[in-house]
């Protein structure tokens, strides 16, 4: 029996995705749990997998579309289903929904396949797969991903992958062309569709560029934690020559190589297991304690700051910590990470040392209970036992949720943070 796909609702209070692309073409038997399809999310790319076997009858929407949770995408059956029915689960949708060509070639013509001049637009600014002329435009999700956030018209744009295939590097290398150059000081026509900018005007010296949707979860996300999360700021510093020395130890050892990041990720997580109190989320009507260490990194990309939740820090070795964070980063840089994977944990750690930043504080990430904002490595004058030393000396600000945790368990949890910094050899334990 014909059965009709929705876009799923991939995470929690999710109204509309993008679907990146079919994964199967029609006709085409898969399996249960074989990925059928590609959405994009606000933060994420995630294959959805059949849950059971059978047959893509028809397409109902075109990889690159905006769609929905909920909407029908697709309808599905066994290999030998009639036509007509197919026809009759269409019709009875009374949408008007076109039938996407089941084969590359320029679109059949009809009413059925006319689209809207807008709409057309709008899909060329999305990378959506039909050309100007009317023939089939192939692009990978992830160049199509790159026309957006750099505002590249796919139709303008020559393909070097197999059958004209529009690859990430092609998309990259028309936004850089000099012709685009006259656009630069165009400001954007506010009632546009799209972010669709305007001619240039004279002597324009700004331009106005349309968020992304990564960039516009952010910002809201960011702006209802400051607004509804009350934070309280616990800032200490830590010696970390032993640590330094540390690390200099395991990389002589061993093949893959660990950060200060990865140190740190391992003493936050054994800082929980000595203030599992600190190990907790705010769930508005309960307080949620782990008994596993889950702790979230934060990444900076393209688009903007994705956190992936490394999972069970507390029983990994220190060059698993860095296994799991290298793969997560190197993901998130390609909007290859999974829902999943952006979700759970208790505190996240962002750092800037790298820029030379020397302290900071940063915004919470809801529900998690708390951040750890990390610095650089100074080398600085320190007193100990009345005697005057040059130590590496980092600082550290930890923003936390008042509602999930008091202030004196937040100072206990900084003083048994320093702590492990200091005795680095408790983070091998």
């Amino acid at each position: 029996m014909a059965e009709l796909l929705r876009m799923p609702e991939i995470a929690a209070n999710t109204e509309e995705a993008i679907l990146e692309s079919w994964n199967v073409g029609v006709n085409v038997p898969y399996a249960a749990g074989d990925p059928i399809v590609t959405v994009e999310t606000e933060k994420a790319v995630v294959e959805v997998e059949a849950e059971s076997e059978g047959v893509l009858l028809r397409l109902l929407v075109e990889a690159g579309t905006k769609v929905e949770v909920g909407t029908p995408i697709a309808v599905w059956g066994a290999p030998d289903e009639p036509v007509s029915a197919v026809d009759d689960l269409v019709a009875s949708l009374g949408t008007g929904t076109a039938p996407v060509p089941a084969s590359p070639g320029p679109a059949s013509p009809g009413p059925a396949a006319e689209e809207p001049a807008a709409q057309a637009a709008d899909g060329a600014a999305r990378g959506g797969a039909a050309r100007a002329g009317g023939g089939r435009l192939f692009a990978s999700p992830l160049a199509r991903r790159r026309a957006r956030e750099l505002d590249v018209d796919l139709n303008s744009v020559t393909g070097s992958g197999p059958r004209g295939r529009i690859r990430r590097s092609d998309v990259e290398a028309a936004a850089a062309r000099p012709a685009r150059q006259e656009q630069v000081a165009a400001p954007v026509d506010a009632g546009a569709q799209g972010g669709t900018r305007t001619a240039p005007a004279t002597g324009a010296r700004f331009v106005d560029v349309p968020t992304t949707r990564m960039r516009a979860a952010i910002a809201r996300r960011l702006t209802e934690s400051k607004r509804n999360t009350p934070h309280f700021y616990v800032r200490g510093s830590a010696r970390v020559d032993a640590l330094l020395t540390l690390r200099q130890q395991i990389n002589a050892g061993q093949g893959v190589r660990v950060s200060i990041n990865d140190l740190l990720v391992k003493a936050i997580a054994s800082a929980h297991t000595g203030v599992p109190a600190m190990n907790v989320q705010w769930n508005d009507t309960s307080i949620r304690h782990f008994s596993d260490v889950d702790i979230a990194v934060a990444v900076a990309t393209d688009g903007g700051l994705v956190t992936p939740v490394i999972r069970g820090v507390d029983s990994l070795s220190t060059s698993g910590v860095a296994t799991a964070t290298k793969d997560l980063i190197a993901r998130a840089k390609e909007r290859r990470l999974r829902q999943d994977e952006l979700e759970g944990g208790a505190i996240t750690i962002t750092n800037l040392g790298m820029y030379g930043t020397e302290d900071f504080a940063a915004i919470i990430n809801p529900p998690q209970a708390a951040i750890l904002a990390v610095g650089a490595v100074r080398q600085e004058p320190v007193v100990e036992d009345g005697a005057v030393d040059i130590a590496s000396v980092l600082r550290l600000t930890l923003a936390v949720d008042h509602r999930a945790v008091d202030g004196a368990v937040a100072a206990e949890w900084l003083r048994e943070f320093v702590d492990v910094l200091e005795h680095p050899l408790r983070i091998l334990l």
